[in-house]
């Protein structure tokens, strides 16, 4: 039994859309029939979904949040002892989002078709990723799935958090640049013209600020149009630059080198990757595997090829912790404590404790970061302010002087 996406008629011709499961879409159609429907098009959803993700789409799959509170969901609900089929209907009726009702029924159809939880999350990757379907595959082969979905709800709540701290850090400083520029490009196209009309009919020669607030006025109402536009251009040449490899990878070392720029990116990348190393290997995935999948996580470049390249070492008998070590890209923290874990044998949970020493790092220093940059970001806004005002005041002192 599949789910299907519905559009039909009612007897006074209004449209209504919803999901229904059946076994064929002529089954499905029959049962609209039978509520007095009028069937306009039937899809099944694994088909639709599949055509989502890979057509040209702004949405292909689910948001960090949406896939927190899905897996949380399911966690519950298989720890409490129900089917999987049945959690999968229960967690799509509890979504209020059309979206992930479809891929969930989705899931459930291929479930109930005898298929895997695994490779039913297989047929919609952009809203399952692959580490999270190869924790999914690893709980089933173990039969420990409610507690792998419990730590896989851990793991997606955590970065779901993670990020909304990111962005909720980032409103006020942005907020604030926007103003800026929106002030002073206000100021210099409409305030300064009408301020400079006054000083027309004296001959005396401005002072330089002045000429050159005039200038930078002037230049702003004549160019305004090809200013944005030349913005526009450098920004998508730029992202289309830096989707070519070569460039990207530049691009990735040179952030390596920056002091406090290599830092956040080494400390970000390294928790990633850490932290899903150490849920993979907890959930009893293949550390080859494992490092496969930890990899792609790794959005830095150098450090993804790093991981690669350890993970050749391993499959010939070297360590974890000396083979990360010898790139010389990862923190010094993050090996040691990756090689007490090894020679321990409690990898899993060192993998655990770096990935949160290396969050507490970054979260320490884009904390320190932001609180530099609003007020330097004030006193840079103050600052150019100020040079206007001077530039407007400088001359209607000269006349004052003149006058007296």
């Amino acid at each position: 039994m599949g789910a299907f996406e519905f559009v039909a008629l009612d007897k006074s011709g209004k449209e209504s859309k919803g999901l229904l499961e059946g076994d064929t879409p002529k089954h499905v159609r029959q049962m609209l029939r039978e509520r007095h429907l009028l069937p306009v098009k039937v899809t099944e959803v694994a088909g639709k979904e599949s055509k989502r993700q890979t057509g040209l789409t702004l949405r292909r799959g689910l948001s960090a949040a949406e896939l927190a509170l899905v897996t949380r969901q399911l966690a519950t609900l298989a720890e409490a002892g129900l089917p999987l089929e049945e959690a999968l209907l229960a967690v799509s009726q509890q979504n209020e989002n059309p979206r992930a009702q479809s891929i969930l029924l989705g899931v459930r159809s291929r479930v109930m078709e005898g298929h895997t939880l695994a490779d039913g999350l297989a047929d919609f990757p952009q809203a399952f990723p692959d580490l999270y379907r190869a924790t999914v595959a690893a709980g089933e082969q173990s039969g420990h799935l409610d507690a792998v979905l419990n730590r896989l709800a851990d793991f997606t709540e955590s970065r779901q958090i993670l990020q909304q701290q990111i962005r909720n850090a980032m409103i006020y400083p942005v907020a604030l640049v926007v103003t800026a520029v929106a002030i002073i490009s206000f100021m210099l196209a409409y305030v300064v013209p009408k301020v400079v009309y006054i000083f027309e009919n004296y001959d005396q020669q401005l002072p330089v600020l002045t000429r050159a607030m005039i200038a930078s006025s002037d230049f702003i109402r004549g160019y305004w149009f090809a200013i944005i536009a030349v913005v526009g251009l450098v920004i998508f040449g730029l992202r289309y630059l830096l989707k070519k490899e070569g460039p990207r990878r530049k691009y990735h070392r040179m952030l390596l080198r920056i002091p406090i720029v290599a830092k956040l990116t080494r400390g970000i990348n390294t928790a990633r990757f850490t932290q899903t190393l150490s849920i993979l290997a907890g959930s009893g995935v293949p550390i080859l595997e494992s490092l496969r999948i930890a990899a792609q996580v790794v959005v830095n470049i150098p450090m993804r090829e790093a991981v690669e390249e350890a993970s050749l070492r391993i499959r010939e008998g070297a360590m974890i912790s000396r083979s990360l070590a010898s790139s010389k890209l990862f923190p010094p923290m993050t090996t040691h404590l990756i090689s007490s874990g090894e020679a321990s044998g409690k990898l899993e949970e060192m993998l655990a404790r770096a990935a949160t020493n290396q969050e507490r790092e970054v979260d320490g220093l884009v904390s320190t970061l932001l609180g530099i940059m609003q007020p330097l970001l004030v006193i840079v806004m103050a600052f150019i302010v100020l040079l206007i005002v001077l530039a407007i005041l400088l001359p209607i002192f000269e006349i004052n002087n003149l006058i007296r």
